[in-house]
């Protein structure tokens, strides 16, 4: 799949978030010992739920996730990470985080990023097949591009957590 300025320009947001327009973590606790997460789901520093409401609220999310489930079967690079797990969990868990760093009135549930992908060997390629298939569902979506790249920037320093191979 052809990588293009959006996806890049994103990329770049992505690695020169700082640390500091983020809050304190919201995560549950690491259950394995052996896990040290280098990035918790944290929530961004926004004004009330804009943010959110620019993706349509929390159904909008849900309907983003229905449709990127769908590109994360299809395409080849990601489809070995989705195909045997239990998509309605993974599906319920990113509405939760999406919503959680955008400071909406959500409470995320689900394991840290380290403890979710323990042993998967993520490669980067994957992970960015995985990201550009979320822009485009973005971008079907009409999520402006601005409220994109806040949410991908936040979720950016969790490629650490992600990332093994």
């Amino acid at each position: 799949m052809k990588m293009n300025l959006h996806f890049w320009s994103v990329t770049l947001i992505l690695v020169m978030l700082p640390a500091a327009v983020l809050a304190a973590p919201t995560e549950p606790p690491v259950n394995d010992p052996s896990i040290t997460p280098k990035a918790p789901t944290l929530p961004l520093a926004t004004d009330g739920t804009a943010l959110l409401e620019s993706f349509g609220g929390r159904e909008g999310l849900v309907r983003i996730m229905d449709d990127v489930m769908v590109r994360w079967l299809a395409n080849p690079k990601t489809r070995p990470f989705f195909e045997g797990a239990d998509q309605a969990s993974i599906k319920k868990h990113l509405v939760e985080q999406f919503c959680v760093v955008m400071n909406g009135p959500c409470t995320y549930t689900g394991r840290t990023m380290a403890e979710s992908h323990k042993g998967m060997a993520v490669s980067e390629g994957a992970f960015y097949a995985l990201v550009e298939e979320l822009q485009i569902s973005l971008n079907k979506a009409k999520v402006p591009f601005f409220a994109q790249n806040r949410l991908i920037a936040a979720l950016a320093p969790m490629h650490r957590d992600i990332i093994d191979k």
